[in-house]
């Protein structure tokens, strides 16, 4: 049974991919200077429907900070670019070795692996101009490509992946995928949620406190994708399912078990949004969402 909290969430998530997408759709509207097929490339998986997480957090931030500034949905936009360069690298023959993401044949299945990296490269470089040419404060343009490129950098994103990658047909352990996951995606998440943060002129208390839900909603996040993974729809998904064990990589179920590792990420859950107390009402959304996160099918 759907509860009027569950329709009044999907009815603002709604609105906020919108507002994302029609943002999304604009900054990769080019110039006569970039080539037809490498736009092509771009759009086909970024402008493909999906459940656009990160950057519904930034807004979600923003809001539950109590304001908004061009800074923010320029940080949700960039985000996003960088988790879908992420996913097309991810999807190589190289790497992931993948040919379905979000309903469609991924970026070098149709435009050929070095159109795939080139589009993928081209992302990264746009997020960062994306954000460093938004009409904000020098202050907030500063901080928010800080805390990007921190993120998107060899430490944290780019680092957790090349460890995912290195822990394939090991036997591995739990701190050690959770030291992958809370990088590989954890990292994303985390600066989605501070972005929004530093984009609404949040406190250092308040910033913090998002950043830490952000960081277990991350790797609730993962937990259940791994699950998804094992028992999962394809349609739903959009995306193969199996690939992880076809690929002998580290996960929850693997390592823990389905039900202990539903219960970790229930509990990882339940943190996330003792994080949100002090913001009251004002992040509802964000409490709704880590339940979202929780139950997801896709």
């Amino acid at each position: 049974m759907t509860t009027s909290g569950e329709v009044l969430l999907s009815q603002y998530m709604a609105e906020l991919r919108q507002e994302v997408d029609q943002a999304l759709a604009e900054v990769t509207t080019y110039a006569a200077g970039c080539p037809q097929v490498l736009a092509d490339a771009i759009r086909h998986i970024l402008l493909a429907p999906g459940k656009r997480l990160r950057p519904m957090l930034v807004l979600m931030a923003s809001d539950a900070c109590g304001h908004r500034s061009n800074a923010t949905i320029a940080s949700a936009c960039a985000v996003e670019m960088i988790h879908t360069y992420s996913l097309i690298h991810d999807d190589l023959p190289a790497m992931d070795d993948d040919e379905l993401r979000r309903g469609l044949p991924t970026v070098h299945v149709v435009y050929g692996e070095a159109n795939a990296i080139l589009a993928g490269d081209a992302l990264l470089a746009q997020a960062f101009e994306v954000v460093a040419c938004c009409d904000a404060s020098a202050d907030q343009v500063v901080r928010c490509l800080q805390v990007l490129t921190e993120a998107a950098g060899p430490c944290q994103l780019v680092g957790g992946q090349v460890d995912d990658l290195r822990a394939e047909n090991t036997v591995g352990n739990v701190e050690q995928l959770q030291k992958i996951h809370e990088r590989k995606t954890g990292a994303m998440f985390r600066v989605s949620l501070r972005l929004g943060g530093i984009a609404a002129g949040a406190t250092d208390e308040q910033i913090v406190r998002l950043d830490t839900y952000g960081r277990y909603l991350g790797l609730a996040f993962q937990i259940v994708d791994d699950l998804l993974d094992e028992q999962g729809d394809v349609e739903q998904l959009g995306k193969q399912t199996g690939k992880d064990t076809e690929h002998g990589k580290l996960t929850y179920p693997a390592l823990m078990g389905a039900k202990e590792s539903q219960d970790l990420a229930a509990d990882l859950i339940r943190q996330a949004c003792e994080q949100l107390e002090p913001f009251g009402e004002t992040a509802e959304s964000l409490r709704q969402l880590a339940y979202f996160v929780l139950e997801r099918n896709n």
